[in-house]
């Protein structure tokens, strides 16, 4: 299993998958409607290190980030 969390203003509980990769994680998050929105806006980070390539391997026990893009002043 991996948790994914969700950061900034996406307001959702974070959750425990199972997921050989990235690409797995985002077929999953793709079918809840509440998320679809904001998938393609946001930035990922797995252990804390961003990432860019869908067919980046997990492990058991990764955290999978997603990060919402936000506004600073």
């Amino acid at each position: 299993m991996v948790k994914v969390e969700f950061l900034g203003p996406i307001g959702k509980e974070t959750i425990e998958i199972e997921a050989a990769t990235l690409s797995d994680v985002a077929k999953r998050l793709k079918e809840e409607s509440d998320l679809a929105e904001w998938l393609d806006k946001c930035a990922v980070a797995v252990n804390d290190t961003m990432v860019s390539d869908l067919a980046t391997r997990l492990n058991e026990g990764d955290k999978v980030s997603i990060l919402p893009p936000v506004c600073g002043g």
